[in-house]
């Protein structure tokens, strides 16, 4: 028999959906970071099917007032239900709760944000047999200065945002969650200072299949 497909969902926002800087293009998937994760599992031998739920504009469980659908608690225990088996939820949100036009959160709150999502994964209405999933938190990278079209929406979210990474962290430790800080290995892009650029998708999804790939075993 072949070995258990190992599928992996990627709750996300447009860092992971693979927003080109200063465009309203994608990367297509082998150039997304989940795409080159997966990619790269595959090259090791391990069956794994990576799942992108990545929407832009995606908050933690916050509302955006001029587009719905942005909370990222809405809907997610269905995504958890509908794409069941999962052997793996990995959450890289949080640089849409500093938006500069209509949120005033700091680190602290965008963590607590994080922890209910982490939370409704948990009480998603699975399948009896079926396994609860593992859960890793990445740290987005740091949101640098504000450019081109994303002064409205991002101006001063380099200074909101100072302590995601740590609080994420504590998050992960008291929750029994996976932990990596994706400010480690990448940055955002000089050009609009908030989305990757394409090598840093690849740095990305290199650095996360290694910190997948024992949690898969």
């Amino acid at each position: 028999m072949p070995p258990p497909m190992h599928q992996v969902l990627v709750y996300a926002d447009s860092l992971s959906w693979g927003l080109i800087p200063d465009t309203r293009r994608r990367l297509p998937f082998a150039g997304r970071w989940p795409g080159i994760m997966e990619a790269v599992l595959l090259s090791t031998g391990a069956s794994v099917r990576v799942i992108e739920d990545c929407l832009n504009g995606r908050r933690t469980v916050f509302e955006d007032p001029y587009k719905p659908g942005r909370n990222g608690m809405v809907g997610l225990e269905q995504r958890i239900e509908v794409n069941s088996p999962l052997a793996l939820v990995i959450f890289m949100l949080g640089s849409n709760d500093f938006q500069a036009s209509h949120h005033h959160h700091t680190a602290w709150h965008s963590a607590l944000g994080t922890a209910a999502l982490v939370d409704a994964v948990r009480r998603a209405p699975i399948e009896p047999g079926m396994p609860v999933p593992r859960i890793l938190i990445v740290s987005p990278p740091p949101a640098g200065q504000a450019r081109g079209t994303m002064v409205p929406k991002f101006e001063g979210a380099e200074r909101r945002c100072v302590g995601l990474a740590a609080a994420l962290e504590d998050v992960a430790r008291e929750r029994g969650c996976s932990f990596f800080d994706a400010g480690r290995v990448i940055h955002v892009s000089p050009v609009d200072g908030v989305h990757l650029d394409a090598d840093q998708h690849l740095v990305l999804g290199q650095a996360l299949a290694g910190v997948v790939a024992p949690l898969l075993r």
